[in-house]
């Protein structure tokens, strides 16, 4: 999906938003400013910017992780903070695909004769 990123092109495409639905803009708008507060939160910035880009790479969205990642180091991230965030969320999807592998054996007991 990469291949269609473009950071400056794609922000054009905000005015559909602002054009459509201003007012659900606005209120994403508000949400995301609240979230990210720089002051006033129980999660410091840096952490919340870093939990924010490994969601970003577990959900494997390349506008997040273009945004997060400078966010979270303008917030004082160092570059072994951003490598623990992306094995953080590495290691969520590997677990994630190994917990649902394990569920796979549940559901497939339906199409097994059952024995009398």
């Amino acid at each position: 999906m990469t291949e269609y990123f473009d950071r400056t092109a794609d922000k054009t495409y905000t005015k559909v938003y602002k054009a459509e639905t201003p007012d659900i803009l606005a209120a994403f708008a508000a949400f995301d400013k609240a979230v990210f507060a720089p002051e006033g939160r129980a999660i410091p910035l840096k952490y919340r910017e870093l939990i924010a880009l490994a969601v970003g790479i577990t959900t494997q969205c390349v506008y997040c992780i273009d945004g997060h990642s400078q966010n979270a180091v303008r917030a004082g991230a160092t570059e072994a903070e951003l490598a623990e965030a992306a094995w953080v969320a590495t290691a969520i999807r590997a677990g994630g695909g190994y917990a649902h592998g394990r569920l796979a054996f549940k559901l497939a007991d339906d199409a097994r004769p059952h024995q009398h």
